[in-house]
């Protein structure tokens, strides 16, 4: 698969360090921390000194931009409710609540994201890089005015929002365990954007949408794509998903840009989702990735399981620079008892998953008929224009 050929070889890696001092609380499944350790172990793998990187800092996006998707009135309760304390209207906008916590920063820490991300996009727009990554991004169900499964603001959203200001032709691809409802929400009538989504079926796992019949509004019939995967489905039907449907959505679609959603959380062994994909296919998938041959803006999202999140997201960034990392970790790479965690497997865990259940496969295999039969068509008539 080669779309188009990107036109510079410089990459851009947002630092996600001024971002440790925010916390969701010490019973939440979201661990900020995990963002330090991504960071620590490309750096014991020398990838943040390569002479094609350089780093950028977040920064909190502007209201303005930020209003590119979010309401005024959720932004200012989301800003009223930086302190961590309560303030009126807090669940109306789903905020106070044991997924979406109000904690001292919550503001700026959503805000930073956001900008991060928004940044990435105009490095790629600029010409400054041809591969960008946010590992602190991918915040996609965030909605207009409500937070939602751990997501104050849609920073994917606001980032394509730019590219699409721009010109761009933008398709966006994720591979969370969740669908990515916020980001197809804001782009459902918009021809310019094709959003796919490769997660767990909505009938076990939050938020309960992503189906193959959700296609896109009436001006954009074809540009929203989902494949629902049933609980246990492992690499044999993620790689059968990425030759028979991303592969060619993608192809057809013909983007400008690329921006990947890569949140970790459909590895075996995450603690919110029950998917069975290897850390191998993980990184089959990024290379997928990097073939189109496009600008490429990448973003982290969910993941529970901090040893698989560490792991996949040092992997993406590897391909992102068309390094093969060797399997073992770093001798000592980190002094942090975090690090203890993840410390135990090499870098490419336990080895390919087994063969997916024989329901799952059948299951599988009627969606990719389906998707192909209904979606292709209406795909090959947006790319006529």
């Amino acid at each position: 698969m080669d779309v188009r050929r990107a036109v510079n070889e410089g990459r851009c890696l947002v630092d996600p360090r001024p971002l440790l001092r925010y916390d969701f609380g010490p019973g939440h499944p979201f661990k900020v921390h995990r963002l330090g350790l991504v960071f620590d172990l490309l750096e014991a793998y020398g990838l943040v000194d390569l002479d094609s990187v350089h780093l950028i800092l977040p920064r909190e996006a502007e209201t303005d931009e930020a209003c590119r998707f979010h309401t005024a009135a959720y932004l200012e309760v989301l800003r009223l409710a930086d302190t961590g304390l309560w303030t009126p209207n807090l669940f109306a906008h789903g905020l106070g609540t044991a997924d979406n916590p109000v904690f001292p920063g919550v503001y700026e820490w959503a805000l930073s994201v956001a900008g991060a991300s928004i940044d990435c996009a105009r490095e790629l727009m600029a010409g400054d890089a041809g591969r960008a990554f946010n590992p602190a991004g991918g915040l996609h169900h965030a909605m207009p005015s409500r937070a939602s499964g751990f997501c104050h603001v849609n920073d994917a959203a606001l980032a394509i929002h730019a590219l699409v200001a721009s010109g761009r032709r933008v398709a966006y691809v994720d591979i969370d365990a969740h669908h990515g409802d916020g980001v197809q929400h804001a782009f459902y009538d918009r021809p310019e954007v094709l959003t796919v989504s490769v997660h767990q079926t909505g009938t076990t796992i939050f938020p309960g949408t992503g189906f193959a019949h959700e296609l896109g509004g009436s001006r954009a019939k074809g540009a929203a794509v989902n494949v629902p995967l049933p609980p246990g489905a492992a690499d044999d039907l993620y790689e059968r998903v990425a030759a028979e449907i991303l592969d060619p959505v993608i192809e057809l679609y013909a983007p400008d840009v690329l921006v990947t959603q890569l949140g970790a959380d459909a590895l075996r062994g995450d603690r919110v989702a029950s998917l069975n994909m290897s850390l191998r296919q993980f990184e089959r998938t990024v290379r997928r990735f990097a073939s189109v041959g496009v600008p490429w803006l990448a973003l982290g999202g969910g993941g529970y399981d901090v040893g698989n999140v560490v792991r996949a997201w040092t992997l993406s960034w590897a391909v992102m620079n068309d390094v093969t990392l060797p399997e073992a970790l770093p001798e000592g790479w980190s002094s942090r008892p975090e690090a203890l965690e993840i410390s135990a497997l090499p870098l490419r865990g336990n080895g390919p998953t087994g063969p997916s259940p024989g329901l799952a496969v059948d299951d599988v295999e009627r969606t990719i008929a389906g998707v192909r039969e209904t979606v292709f068509p209406l795909l090959e008539a947006l790319a006529r224009g």
